[in-house]
């Protein structure tokens, strides 16, 4: 695929998952990747949060971190209002906490840059 790019945690360049995973559009007011795998470099605690502003309020959810490093990455969202069910139990990476490197052409961009094809996911 022209478009494959390998996802990195802008803190340390950890490799996180890569555009080969991603299953959906953002959301409106969410700015974040959505895949359906990531890495064991991303991990989550048993813990849920539940959002109190945003585009999150109301809604529980793991947050994800990188191992390597400890940054907070993104979000498993494990209950929501019907508008973001269809995120529910996948993960959604923060494209501010993101890096990708594009394989074709072996550049560097941040993921708040970056436009991927619509992808959705298939049965």
């Amino acid at each position: 695929p022209e478009e494959c790019a390998v996802f990195h945690c802008r803190g340390c360049w950890t490799v996180l998952g890569d555009s080969l995973q991603l299953c959906g559009q953002e959301p409106p007011g969410l700015s974040v990747l959505i895949c359906f795998k990531v890495t064991s470099d991303v991990t989550w605690e048993d813990s849920l949060l539940v959002g109190l502003e945003g585009a999150l309020l109301g809604c529980a959810y793991y947050l994800l971190f990188c191992r390597s490093c400890g940054s907070a990455v993104g979000f498993i969202l494990y209950s929501s209002g019907s508008e973001l069910a269809h995120l529910r139990d996948l993960f959604c990476f923060f494209k501010d906490s993101i890096i990708c490197y594009f394989l074709k052409n072996q550049m560097i961009i941040e993921a708040s840059k970056v436009t991927f094809p619509a992808v959705t996911l298939k049965k």
